[in-house]
């Protein structure tokens, strides 16, 4: 029988780390969030490392992954993790939808499920095209191109007429070895910012406002972006929900990256399932909503 109820998953760099720096910090307490939530309800809980060699998996009920933030260095490594993990315990997410979720195709999943997206072409594994022939048909003058597998804005490119031809060669060797996707640029994230909202066993329970630094148009903290409280409207609480709702099996958890696209209307940038950043230390109550779902 398994010793433990929850294992909360980190990675080797977080699991024990010894120098402590605000970053770090950060997510030391939301993991710590996250594990009393759930010992409040009496419940036998660890934090270890998704690549612990010496633990066996067996040993707990549940796998709640969190901050396995350097799984896109491993991916290999991390594929087989989740198989042998999901064949000995319970991942959450479930394993279902942390595949779908790990391959940006899902987008055209949620657009045919009635989610909004931004406009989207998909370049797939050994195409034979062009940036100059893709932004000719779709007349598409600035664009972000990004891989189908990435995360921290790996290989995203933001692109224009002027500067396709000094892409080219990059663009050719990419496109022999992984599937990409092809955007308008959403001049939005720029002038209004992203919107991340929290999704907790279905409900939204907090939200941030992310903005680029000037001059850029990546929003994560690694560029320079900045992270403010925000309170979303119900317009932006329902897409959020629905967007969550459209997903199968139904996650426990989720981060709804949302925008308003060219059209001024409301669409899914992101939708992570996998191991987001949730923000608890700006709501901790929202810990304990997703330990109330997972009971």
């Amino acid at each position: 029988m398994p010793t433990l109820d929850l294992v909360v998953a980190t990675c080797d760099k977080y699991s024990n780390p010894t120098v402590i720096t605000p970053y770090v910090q950060n997510i030391l307490t939301e993991d710590g969030l996250v594990v009393e939530a759930f010992e409040r309800k009496g419940l036998k809980v660890a934090r270890k490392s998704w690549a612990d060699q010496d633990f066996d998996w067996a040993e707990t009920k549940m796998v709640l992954i969190r901050t396995t933030w350097d799984y896109f260095d491993r991916y290999e490594e991390w594929q087989n993790w989740l198989a042998l993990v999901a064949s000995k315990t319970r991942l959450i997410n479930p394993i279902e939808i942390i595949r779908w979720n790990m391959d940006k195709h899902y987008l055209g999943d949620l657009k045919a499920r009635g989610v909004n997206i931004p406009e989207t072409i998909y370049i797939e594994t050994g195409s034979q095209t062009t940036l100059s022939d893709l932004h000719a048909k779709t007349g598409w003058k600035e664009t972000i191109l990004k891989p189908c597998v990435s995360g921290a804005s790996r290989h995203t490119y933001k692109l224009n007429i002027s500067n396709l031809a000094a892409h080219e060669p990059l663009f050719q060797n990419l496109i022999a070895k992984e599937a990409f996707m092809l955007q308008p640029f959403q001049k939005n994230v720029v002038e209004k910012g992203e919107i991340s909202m929290m999704v907790m066993g279905g409900q939204v329970t907090h939200a941030v406002l992310k903005i680029a630094k000037p001059g850029d148009f990546r929003v994560q903290d690694d560029f320079g972006g900045t992270v403010h409280n925000y309170q979303p409207n119900e317009l932006e609480i329902a897409f959020a929900e629905k967007a969550v709702a459209a997903c199968h099996p139904t996650p426990f958890y989720a981060r709804v990256d949302v925008i308003k696209d060219n059209n001024d209307q409301l669409a899914i940038i992101e939708l992570e399932l996998i191991e987001p950043e949730l923000w608890f230390r700006l709501m901790p109550s929202a810990a304990q909503v997703l330990a109330d779902s997972i009971e």
